[in-house]
């Protein structure tokens, strides 16, 4: 029997009780209590949240189940692994006998490691789950958006944020349209939009067009490739600007540029 210290009172009577039926008691192990962030016993009036929250913001099964499972083993160093290697390695030898704190920031990062790590078409659809909450619908394309995004990410909530981009509107800010989509700039991006109209839609082809661009107009790359950013995507930070365009429908990506 596992349970936690707070039961350790209740053992001797209950071994009594067992002796006394004449039944050999179980083995009892009792595990250090884990306290919130303000170092007192979690319980829901102390503000735990209940495991759906978790899944519901975003948090994957095996991150939590490898966190939880930190909080009172270890097995050396080790702070990521699958269920399979936990139930391998598992043994009461390694549990802790200090009271653990729970620590969602490293909840976050666990979560990270594991979204990073996971195959992209399990992953895709986690997010299509994140993203009919929004009122959107993905498709085919969503396995090859999680693979480009999900480094960025720390739960499928924020990974669903980048792949709205691909299904739904975007609207950046006016910040971001002030500082990027400059008079100046607008006929490079005129350029660009003609070049696209008619160009394979390859990541290969895109690239060769964005060149083209910016040697027509004289520019460097970061002064065509933030403006296109901020158009297609609502924001000027993205990975490859090659790559995000691939993943966007050609007829996407003119209207953005157009609006700009």
């Amino acid at each position: 029997v596992i349970r936690g210290d707070d039961h350790v009172n209740n053992t001797p009577r209950q071994i009594n009780i067992f002796r006394a039926l004449g039944k050999e008691p179980p083995v009892y192990a009792h595990l250090p209590t884990v306290l919130n962030e303000q170092g007192e016993k979690m319980s829901k009036r102390n503000g735990a949240k209940p495991v759906t929250q978790y899944r519901d913001e975003g948090y994957l099964p095996d991150a939590m189940v490898n966190y939880l499972a930190r909080l009172g083993w270890s097995h050396g160093d080790d702070e990521i692994f699958s269920r399979a290697q936990f139930l391998e390695w598992f043994n009461l030898d390694h549990l802790g006998r200090s009271a653990a704190q729970f620590d969602e920031a490293k909840l976050r990062w666990v979560n990270a490691q594991h979204l990073k790590a996971m195959d992209d078409a399990l992953l895709a659809p986690l997010v299509a789950e994140q993203l009919a909450k929004r009122g959107l619908n993905g498709d085919e394309r969503l396995p090859r958006i999680c693979s480009l995004f999900k480094d960025r990410c720390d739960t499928t909530v924020a990974l669903a944020s980048w792949a709205g981009a691909f299904y739904g509107a975007v609207e950046p800010s006016t910040e971001e349209r002030e500082q990027h989509i400059t008079v100046a700039i607008r006929p490079a991006l005129a350029t660009l939009a003609a070049k696209l109209a008619d160009c394979e839609w390859s990541k290969a082809s895109i690239s060769a067009v964005i060149k083209e661009t910016t040697t027509a107009h004289g520019i460097k790359m970061p002064q065509l490739a933030m403006p296109v950013r901020v158009l297609v995507m609502g924001t000027a930070q993205t990975p490859s600007l090659d790559a995000v365009l691939e993943l966007h429908q050609r007829q996407t990506v003119l209207e953005r540029l157009k609006n700009g």
